[in-house]
């Protein structure tokens, strides 16, 4: 097994301050703490057939949220969330039936559309509840009925000349790569149990490429296609096979399946991330966003939360495997942007219930709440796909914030609060944090333990940041610190983030051209967006902003205050009127039609 270069630290060791912790508890006790929907997802295993007249998802649910809620636990340590939780785990176990299955399709009806989707989904959140169940009984129920779970499985698919069926002919929906995600899940299984034949199905969904008729995984290695140019351009699903893909990597050693993980995410960011660290300007696809999501032809519904939150998931995996950098600078945009744009801090109702993440985020101008991403009807209510994953999100956003590496620690973000563990000698060790960052560039860490010790702290410096100084007890240092550490010792970090323009032309130099020419406001990894609440907004009128050669805005704009909660808030003074400008994250949360936000912004560039 390939170990992890970045290892997340144990659980309970986080306890932050601020707008993440707060969407974490927030989402904790409005979403994870509702035992109505348990029970919900629950019933459709019981019941066994809930799938089989539109063979649909109903069966992702529970496993999406017990993923979701296991790792917000790691965080919190909230001890109701975890009785919870556990219920709910006892509960679906009682729904396996006689052959091993848990499934929301009957025997008549299996293998088709999303049904081993849904079965990799229970598999999962049995997985993550794994990582932190207390009783060593239950641990061994849960490996147990997965075993079952999986061995019917491969008893029915795999290589047609063993006489089954082949993953990619178990859905026509997508080709069948929602199904080809169940990699994951039997990977897992397999580190677990150390029984070959789960690797060996493994091996199968491997070669069969993800899809039917063309092999994404080659495609990968080669390097000759965007995403967006594939066959097959479902952009969650496919970056969950990836997933998958660098477990495989981690079992084998096998370096070619990393290499295509890594082409593929590169080229992902490349071609499809947009601004605010999402993709698919085309509701949910590969579309080659990164151009798209200044063009007025593309309207709609975009940007779905299903595709942020596996975004960050894919990044967070691939940093720990590899340890690059620029994997959290992505994580880093979608969190502040894309994720925490989407929890329903108002608490506004759609069909009579609450969804506390919303499941599309716009570009341009539009508003939030426009849609139920995945939307099933559950007895009298519904659920959707975005709000059951989002929570692994939010409880990602701290997780991934501080790892420990072979000889010290690596400080991946800045978050306000403390991080308590042990040094690399096993002592214990506290970082008490004070930080404005990313809505400010002012970050202070003071380290308190028991004896001195030598070791290496590496402290991420981020993209964005235009200019950079850390300093040790007031003395200038670079970002990887090798040194004696002791109680006392207290490290500063002043990154210089000036506001931005990016022009649509910075992007595509065709942008030119246009009739109608787009802009966004950044600051630092933060997208500063136009929202209409602001009386003083409006976009009926481009504006003209004078910057410097880079795109650092040269007018007048400082700090302010605006009439909703938000993180960052600017006035910006230009030739033709005030801009309010307010941080992408904290925009359009009235999901009102009459208030319209935008993060691209019509521009007159004279």
């Amino acid at each position: 097994m390939i170990y992890y270069k970045m290892e997340m630290l144990p659980e309970g060791s986080l306890k932050y301050q601020g707008v993440i912790d707060d969407s974490i508890r927030f989402i904790q006790e409005n979403q994870l703490k509702d035992i109505q929907y348990w029970k919900l997802f629950i019933k459709q295993f019981k019941l066994g057939n809930v799938d089989d007249q539109k063979l649909s998802w109903r069966g992702e649910y529970w496993g999406k949220m017990m993923r979701g809620a296991s790792l917000t636990y790691i965080y919190t340590q909230d001890n109701e969330l975890y009785d919870i939780i556990e219920k709910s785990v006892r509960d679906m176990l009682e729904t396996q039936d006689d052959l091993g299955r848990f499934s929301t399709y009957s025997v008549e009806k299996e293998f088709n559309e999303w049904d081993m989707w849904c079965r990799k989904y229970v598999m999962l959140g049995m997985f993550y509840f794994l990582d932190i169940c207390r009783d060593g009984e239950l641990k061994s129920r849960i490996v147990e009925a997965m075993t079952r779970h999986a061995d019917y499985i491969i008893s029915k698919i795999g290589p047609s000349e063993d006489g089954k069926l082949p993953i990619t002919k178990t859905s026509i929906i997508w080709k069948a790569l929602n199904s080809s995600s169940i990699l994951e899940p039997f990977v897992r299984l397999y580190v677990i149990t150390g029984y070959e034949r789960y690797l060996d199905f493994s091996r199968h969904i491997i070669d069969c490429g993800f899809i039917d008729g063309f092999n994404i995984i080659e495609a990968c290695l080669e390097n000759r296609l965007m995403p967006f140019e594939f066959p097959v351009t479902k952009a969650y699903e496919m970056m969950s096979c990836f997933e998958g893909l660098l477990w495989y990597y981690r079992v084998t050693g096998e370096k070619k399946y990393l290499d295509a993980a890594e082409n593929f995410a590169r080229n992902v960011e490349k071609s499809d991330i947009t601004v605010i660290g999402s993709a698919g300007c085309t509701h949910e696809l590969f579309d080659n966003s990164k151009v798209n999501q200044f063009n007025p032809d593309f309207t709609g519904i975009m940007q779905e939360t299903c595709v942020t939150v596996t975004w960050i998931k894919l990044c967070q995996l691939l940093f720990q495997v590899t340890g690059k950098k620029e994997y959290l600078d992505y994580i880093e945009k979608s969190v502040y942007n894309a994720l925490l744009g989407a929890v329903n801090t108002e608490k506004k109702s759609r069909d009579n219930s609450i969804p506390w993440f919303d499941s599309y985020s716009p570009l341009r101008m539009g508003v939030r709440g426009e849609k139920i991403g995945g939307y099933q009807k559950i007895d009298d209510t519904y659920y959707g796909c975005c709000m059951a994953i989002a929570a692994a999100g939010t409880a990602l956003a701290a997780l991934s914030s501080v790892y420990r590496t072979e000889d010290g620690f690596y400080f991946a973000q800045y978050i306000t609060g403390s991080i308590k563990t042990t040094t690399p000698k096993g002592r214990n060790i506290v970082f008490d944090v004070v930080s404005s960052y990313p809505f400010a560039g002012i970050v202070k860490v003071e380290i308190n333990m028991e004896t001195e010790e030598e070791f290496l702290i590496n402290f991420r410096i981020p993209s964005e940041s235009k200019k950079t100084i850390i300093k040790v007890n007031g003395k200038t240092h670079d970002t990887c610190i090798m040194r004696k550490w002791k109680k006392g010792d207290v490290v500063e970090i002043h990154m210089t983030m000036p506001l931005r323009l990016l022009k649509d032309s910075d992007i595509l130099p065709e942008a030119e051209q246009r009739e109608r020419r787009y802009g966004v406001f950044v600051k630092g990894p933060i997208v500063m967006a136009v929202d209409q609440f602001i009386e003083s907004n409006r976009f009926d009128e481009a504006i003209h902003v004078n910057t410097d050669k880079d795109g650092y805005v040269l007018d007048n704009y400082e700090v302010s205050d605006v009439a909703f909660k938000s993180n960052l808030a600017i006035v910006l003074h230009t030739e033709e009127r005030d801009l309010v400008l307010v941080d992408y994250a904290s925009c359009g949360k009235s999901w009102d039609e009459e208030y319209p936000m935008a993060a691209w912004v019509e521009m007159d560039f004279k």
